[in-house]
């Protein structure tokens, strides 16, 4: 069992990762090979190119390195489904968009191995509440 020294997390764009800041320096600080992680990151999230992609990166005592990628913030998901670049702003007053329950189930889906719901009710219900809080109608 390899010792952990440090963890990191950052919301990178799939298959864009460049060790420009603040990927480098963060990188850099927990003593991380920068080409090797930049070439991981980018091959395992190739097919999430243009979405946000939070990622751990779990640095060990020999400065081996683990990646675990997570799936998209529900905010950039429903952005993406209504077609909006951010939520309003006044969501009790003006609203940017709607979604369907059939995108919000699709949403919530694909959100699920991230959730704390037991069920995929439960997890509808989450992405539901995130898309009112953002300005986003649930028809």
């Amino acid at each position: 069992m390899k010792k952990i020294a440090r963890q990191l997390k950052m919301t990178i764009i799939g298959g864009k990762a460049t060790p420009a800041p603040p990927i480098g320096p963060a990188l850099g600080q927990a003593k991380v090979n920068i080409g090797e992680f930049i070439t991981r990151f980018n091959e395992g999230t190739k097919k999430m190119v243009g979405e946000l992609v939070p990622v751990v990166v779990t640095v060990y005592e020999d400065k081996t390195f683990d990646l675990t990628f997570k799936t998209p913030p529900a905010s950039a998901l429903i952005l993406k489904a209504v077609g909006k670049d951010k939520g309003s702003g006044k969501n009790a007053v003006s609203k940017v968009g709607s979604i369907t329950k059939a995108q919000a189930r699709a949403i919530a889906e694909k959100k699920l191995p991230d959730l704390t719901a037991n069920d995929i009710s439960a997890a509808v219900r989450i992405i539901e509440g995130s898309a009112r809080s953002m300005g986003v109608e649930v028809k």
